[in-house]
C-alpha cells in the first residue's frame, strides 16, 4: 500500500507529461517543423532602395567573415550600408573602413552614436543612429543585421522580393548559428527549437495573429512602417529587441514573417558552455517579464515536459511499474521526434535527440540564473555594457 500511492501518483504525472507532448505535437503551430523558409517571391519592378544598418560594438573578430558578404550583395537597386561603431575599443570602425576599401562593393558609411542616454539599450541606440543616417537617403526598406551575420550574395534581393511579393512589413530570417564545438551541438539547435516553440513561425506570418517575433540578426523592415511604429524609439528599453520590434509592427497593423534561413549564417563562435550560458541568461528573465510567478511556472513546466519522461523511465524500471516506464518512454519518444527535424536542419546526428532533457535542464538553470542576476542588481547587458533599469523591459520583452 505504501508503494502503490507514490507509483500511482507518478503514473498520473507521467500521463500529464505525455498529454502535454501530444498537445505540443499537434496544437502549437507545428513548431517542430523546419519547412518555414523564405516565402514565394518574384522580382519587383523597379527594385526599391535599401539601407543596411549594422550595430557593432567590439566586433573586430567577426567583421572579416561577415562584412565582406554585405559589401558583395548582388542587388539590382540602390543599396548602402551604415555600420554604427558603438564605442568599440578594438578598432571595429577602422577595420570596417579597411574592409570596404579592400573589397569594394556597396557604399559603406561608418558612424558613431556616442553614449546612449538613460532609458536606451546600447544596441537600439546604435540602431537609432544608423536609421537616422539612412533617413537622408529616403530608403523604402531597412535591413537591420548584426555584425556577426554573413549573407549569401543574393540575400538582400531575396528578402526584398519576398517582402514585396507577400506584402510584408517585416521579413526576418533566423540565421543559422554556428554549431562546431560540443556545447554548440548540445545547446544551439535547442535554442532555436525552444524559440520556435514559444513563437511558432506559422502563427507569426498569419494575418490577425497576435503571435509576434523576429530574429534580430536579419530583419528587413519597411521604412514607412518603422516610422508609424516609432521604431526604435518605442522599444528603446527592450532587451529582447527583435520580439519587441515585431510586436510594435503588428500593433500598427503591419504584416510580419519569420522563418529559418538557408543562406544567412552567424559566424560568432560559442565554444564554451559559459559563452552560451551568458547568451541565454542575458535575456531569459526579461522574457518572463521579471515576474517570479512566471519563473516558477516556467521551471515547473520545463520539469514536467522535459525532465519527467526520462525520470519516469528510470523510476518505472526501478519500481517494476511498466505503466510508468512505458508512458515515460512514449513522452520521451515524442520529444525526441519533434527535435529531430531541427537537428537535421543543423546537420547534426540524430542520436543527439534523446539528449534534449539534459539540454532543457541546462536551460532551466540558465533561466534561474538570469533571475538571480536580476535580483542581485546586475541588469541586462549588450557587449559589456550593463543597464541600470532591467525592469524597464517588462512591458517590451
Amino acid at each position: 500500500m505504501g508503494q502503490t500511492a507514490p507509483v500511482s501518483a507518478l503514473v498520473w504525472i507521467t500521463v500529464v507529461s505525455l498529454a502535454a507532448w501530444a498537445w505540443l505535437l499537434l496544437c502549437q503551430g507545428f513548431f517542430w517543423r523546419t519547412d518555414v523558409r523564405l516565402p514565394g517571391r518574384r522580382d519587383p519592378d523597379p527594385w526599391p532602395s535599401v539601407c543596411v544598418v549594422v550595430p557593432a560594438r567590439d566586433e573586430a573578430a567577426v567583421l572579416p567573415a561577415s562584412l565582406p558578404s554585405l559589401l558583395a550583395q548582388d542587388y539590382p537597386g540602390r543599396a548602402e550600408i551604415f555600420l554604427v561603431d558603438d564605442g568599440s575599443t578594438d578598432g571595429t570602425g577602422e577595420l570596417a573602413r579597411e574592409l570596404s576599401r579592400r573589397h569594394g562593393g556597396l557604399p559603406l558609411t561608418v558612424g558613431s552614436p556616442g553614449e546612449p542616454p538613460a532609458g536606451w539599450t546600447g544596441k537600439l541606440w546604435a540602431v537609432r543612429h544608423g536609421i537616422g543616417l539612412a533617413r537622408a537617403r529616403d530608403p523604402e526598406y531597412l535591413l537591420l543585421t548584426d555584425a556577426d551575420i554573413a549573407h549569401a550574395p543574393d540575400s538582400l534581393r531575396e528578402l526584398v522580393a519576398a517582402a514585396r511579393t507577400g506584402g510584408f512589413d517585416v521579413v526576418s530570417q533566423m540565421a543559422r548559428l554556428r554549431v562546431q564545438s560540443l556545447w554548440e551541438r548540445l545547446v544551439v539547435p535547442a535554442f532555436v527549437y525552444f524559440f520556435a516553440q514559444l513563437y511558432p513561425f506559422r502563427w507569426i506570418g498569419r494575418r490577425g495573429s497576435r503571435t509576434a517575433a523576429a530574429a534580430g540578426g536579419c530583419v528587413l523592415l519597411r521604412a514607412e512602417t518603422a516610422g508609424r511604429a516609432r521604431i526604435p524609439d518605442a522599444i528603446r528599453h527592450a532587451v529582447i529587441d527583435d520580439v519587441a520590434l515585431a510586436r510594435a509592427v503588428k500593433a500598427v497593423g503591419g504584416h510580419v514573417w519569420l522563418g529559418l534561413a538557408d543562406r544567412v549564417d552567424s559566424v560568432r563562435p560559442y565554444p564554451r558552455l559559459g559563452d552560451l550560458w551568458r547568451m541565454v541568461s542575458r535575456s531569459a528573465y526579461a522574457q518572463l517579464r521579471h515576474n517570479p510567478l512566471l519563473l516558477l511556472g516556467t521551471v515547473a513546466g520545463l520539469a514536467l515536459v522535459y525532465l519527467v519522461p526520462p525520470a519516469a523511465v528510470v523510476a518505472g524500471a526501478a519500481s517494476g511499474s511498466a505503466a510508468v516506464a512505458v508512458t515515460g518512454a512514449a513522452a520521451w519518444a515524442v520529444m525526441a521526434g519533434t527535435y529531430a527535424p531541427m537537428l537535421r536542419y543543423y546537420r547534426q546526428p540524430p542520436w543527439l535527440a534523446p539528449l534534449l532533457p539534459f539540454t532543457a535542464f541546462l536551460y532551466l538553470l540558465m533561466t534561474v540564473d538570469s533571475a538571480v542576476q536580476h535580483y542581485r542588481g546586475r541588469g541586462a547587458a549588450w557587449k559589456g555594457r550593463t543597464y541600470a533599469r532591467p525592469e524597464a523591459v517588462a512591458d517590451e520583452g
